[in-house]
């Protein structure tokens, strides 16, 4: 894990003008207050998180959005836990955090989940496939053949309303542009979506709803995007997006996603992607425009964070 550059100068602000401010945007951007009869989920890669040196303040601010939300998972968490303590020291009493071993580029994937509102069920784990399956991991047009996650994706179950629910906490490997790591990417874009489906047509079947949610760097969220279409090669579906905010804060792409599969449609009841780069720091904006997302995929994220609401 690498962090982005630290900006080389200080930018002194209000917290609480900036906790009213995000507030304020979270109107305008719909997300539902918390009701007791309806989870609000959501996922946030949090950049480099414990790796980058952000101050309290930038933590309250983090920790604010992510105290919005009944489950959420995080990605991109150092081996260094140092971050995900004070966002867990930060979040309020009544949220509990796990999270798993470092994988790939030193990273972990954790979930914060309010206790007052789910039970922590005893399914967990990370998402491994097993020597004598890695043949099933196949996508037509694609040579190269799939050895495994460079990060497991991190399992983990809850039950909310007499419904059991199964997560899957997803980082997808990166990589750049070139032929051979699209395919890598999409190879484990499919053993996720493969994953999900076996898991949910077994027998054996644990949970009432399976979700796969997190960074799964895909470029755009449509039909015809090689790694959406792995991804959702074995039913999985985003939701009817009610808005088609970016998930970067650098670009359009929609690398990170809420799926499902078609009978979780009807509880979707909102969703949407948080654009807190919008409104925060627009003393910085106006100061300096051209570091201005810079300054915040340092000291927040430069991904925004993405949320369903569901209700049974």
């Amino acid at each position: 894990m690498v962090a982005f550059e630290k900006p080389n100068y200080t930018f002194n602000f209000d917290l609480q003008t900036e906790i009213d401010a995000i507030r304020t945007h979270k109107g305008t951007r719909r997300i539902p207050d918390k009701h007791p009869d309806k989870l609000l989920i959501a996922t946030w890669n949090i950049a480099n998180l414990g790796l980058q040196q952000r101050t309290n303040d930038h933590y309250k601010i983090i920790a604010e959005i992510i105290s919005w939300f009944d489950i959420i998972a995080i990605q991109e968490v150092h081996e260094n836990l140092e971050g995900l303590h004070q966002l867990e020291s930060l979040i309020g009493p009544t949220y509990d955090l796990m999270f798993n071993d470092v994988g790939g580029n030193e990273e972990r994937a954790a979930y914060f989940f309010d206790e007052n509102k789910v039970e922590r069920l005893q399914m967990v784990g990370e998402l491994s496939i097993p020597p004598s399956q890695l043949r099933h991991i196949k996508i037509a047009g694609i040579q190269e053949k799939f050895t495994g996650f460079d990060r497991n994706p991190y399992v983990a179950s809850f039950k909310f309303k007499e419904k059991k629910l199964v997560f899957i906490n997803a980082h997808l490997f990166f990589g750049g542009e070139s032929a051979d790591e699209m395919n890598r990417r999409g190879l484990e874009a499919y053993a996720v979506g493969r994953y999900a489906d076996l898991e949910k047509k077994s027998q054996h079947s644990f949970a009432d709803y399976y979700f796969a949610l997190g960074d799964f760097n895909i470029p755009m969220a449509q039909a015809g995007d090689p790694i959406f279409d792995a991804l959702t090669n074995r039913g999985l579906v985003i939701p009817d997006h009610s808005t088609r905010i970016a998930s970067s804060i650098m670009s359009d792409a929609q690398y990170d996603q809420v799926l499902f599969f078609p009978d979780t449609k009807r509880t979707i009841k909102a969703d949407g992607v948080f654009d807190f780069d919008h409104v925060l720091f627009a003393q910085l904006y106006q100061q300096r425009p051209r570091s201005f997302k810079g300054y915040c995929r340092y000291y927040v994220s430069d991904h925004r964070p993405m949320w369903v609401e569901i209700e049974f």
